[in-house]
């Protein structure tokens, strides 16, 4: 398989979630306005609507937990929803692009989260990515009235309702749970085709047939995360025996941080894994560090990290 022809990009994420609550969120703001400055190609941001005591089951695989996985905060931690973070860090930023990572998508109403989309995706100059998924936890569809079994149908369907009111002026849609006929949502997103969709998941059939459909991108979970060469393989073979060019389809990659003696950031070691990860097909490095708090001194590391990620793209 050929290398992916997008131009690599560097992530990192916004601290939109904390253990508890913060005398205030400028650390997020600085970060997320450094990023802007250093040349960060997109931030990221999380999403939990609400939380149940039974936070063991992340760390179930059956139920779309992660092996081994636990929770950064309790129950009652304190997290931000994600859309209305990307549009406050919209205001204070140019370029960066704005990526959720994920968006548990189908715990809002279709119709209203393609209008929320849409309308930050126009207000940001068309720089919004919608990473979705079905997530891990059953009291969030509980809480939202909806049936936790069958959340890979609801996030299809909502899926389908969003790139339909997107593209499409009139538009109309049948499916299992909502059908609605010549209606305009407007204004629709800034860029052609809609608001991109990473699609997350480990690859089964079911999630290779939700990329083909719906996806732009592809976020890894669990076992793909390790064996995300083999992932880009089967994810492309299914796009082309769809009929869709793989050439654009971006995929996120885990750039790991790597330490030097004295604790701090190796940044040789760090950027050493880039050419072999590009050659495996990943677009997006998301590389999870920790940054000052303050502007000044994020900008400095965020703009070392991306000199040294272009050097080692070469």
């Amino acid at each position: 398989m050929p290398t992916n022809d997008v131009t690599p990009g560097l992530s990192i994420a916004l601290p939109s979630f904390l253990p508890s609550a913060p005398e205030n969120w400028q650390p997020l703001f600085d970060r997320a306005r450094a990023a802007d400055q250093a040349g960060i190609h997109r931030v990221v941001v999380s999403d939990h609507v609400v939380f149940g005591e039974n936070l063991e089951a992340y760390a179930d695989p059956s139920v779309g937990g992660i092996e081994g996985g636990k929770q950064p905060t309790g129950p009652d931690g304190v997290w931000l929803e994600p859309l209305t973070v990307l549009s406050v860090v919209a205001g204070m930023t140019s370029r960066v692009r704005l990526g959720t990572g994920i968006l548990i998508a189908a715990l809002r109403r279709p119709a209203v989260l393609a209008k929320a989309a849409a309308t930050l995706d126009v207000l940001s100059g068309g720089r919004l990515d919608l990473g979705v998924g079905v997530g891990w936890q059953r009291e969030e569809y509980e809480a939202a009235g909806l049936p936790f079994e069958g959340r890979g149908k609801l996030l299809d369907e909502s899926l389908a309702v969003l790139q339909t009111l997107w593209r499409d002026a009139p538009a109309s849609f049948a499916g299992e749970h909502l059908r609605f006929e010549r209606i305009y949502c407007i204004p629709q997103p800034t860029q052609a085709g809609g608001v991109p969709i990473f699609v997350s998941g480990t690859l089964n059939r079911r999630v290779l047939e939700r990329i083909v459909r719906f996806g732009a991108g592809w976020i890894p979970w669990g076992p793909d995360v390790a064996a995300v060469g083999a992932g880009v393989v089967q994810v492309r073979e299914a796009l082309e025996a769809a009929g869709r060019d793989s050439a654009g389809f971006q995929v996120q990659g885990q750039l790991r941080a790597r330490k030097n003696d004295s604790g701090g950031l190796d940044l040789p070691a760090t950027m050493a894994a880039v050419g072999e990860m590009r050659a495996a097909g990943i677009t997006d490095f998301r590389l999870n560090v920790a940054a000052p708090t303050e502007f000044e001194p994020a900008l400095e590391l965020l703009s070392g990290l991306v000199d040294a990620f272009d050097a080692a793209l070469g």
